[in-house]
């Protein structure tokens, strides 16, 4: 009997992982939903991290693949009511997915943004002057992640594309074409952004080595 269990092991070892990993994925989605649920029933914004990895914020839904991935509509469907959404938080998440990936998530995302809702994007700056930090986040770069980076974004690519999804955007962080660094205020409790100007400790001394372009965009 031993030695047919060790026989049979590479045949239904496959089936074994593929139902737990079923059985995880419905878990996290049941989690997402149960707290959507209670954040909606009790009055508060649904507040969302998308690609959340470890990050947690108070107040904040996290929410990462396989459990939500954006570019599955089903997956919209399954874990947000329509316009239910008030805010969504996408830090160096969308550099991993292609433009038309991109423009699937704002048109999936569109339909559960409530009247008031905005997303904040922020994504590896393609303008950045600093020849090093373009290398380490250019897709098949040579930063960590980097091997899986499918576009690198500017603030005139990202205008563009949500300009043709017909979104509203303001733009919080970027440098321009020309290597000029732009900066507007923005609210941490809008969706807090660490790899950013004022909060990267690789900015110390007022040197810009790692920022983002970072974007808020309603419908």
């Amino acid at each position: 009997m031993v030695q047919l269990k060790r026989l049979l092991r590479p045949i239904y070892a496959p089936f074994v992982r593929g139902y737990r990993r079923r059985r995880e994925l419905r878990r996290d989605q049941m989690r997402i939903r149960e707290e959507v649920r209670q954040t909606i029933d009790g009055g508060r914004a649904v507040k969302v991290i998308i690609g959340a990895g470890q990050t947690r914020f108070q107040g904040w839904i996290a929410t990462d693949v396989p459990a939500f991935d954006v570019r599955k509509r089903e997956h919209w469907v399954l874990l947000f009511p329509p316009m239910s959404i008030d805010r969504m938080l996408a830090e160096h998440v969308f550099e991993h997915l292609t433009t038309a990936e991109f423009a699937h998530f704002l048109a999936f995302a569109r339909q559960h943004l409530s009247a008031s809702g905005r997303i904040r994007i922020a994504v590896p700056d393609g303008n950045h002057p600093d020849s090093d930090y373009i290398a380490r986040v250019r897709p098949g770069g040579i930063g960590e992640g980097a091997d899986d980076h499918k576009a690198l974004y500017t603030c005139d690519l990202i205008s563009e594309l949500l300009r043709e999804q017909d979104y509203q955007f303001e733009l919080l962080e970027y440098f321009d074409d020309s290597g000029r660094f732009h900066q507007r205020a923005w609210k941490a409790e809008d969706g807090f952004v660490g790899r950013s100007a004022d909060h990267d400790q690789r900015n110390k001394g007022g040197q810009l080595n790692f920022t983002s372009l970072i974007i808020d965009c309603w419908r």
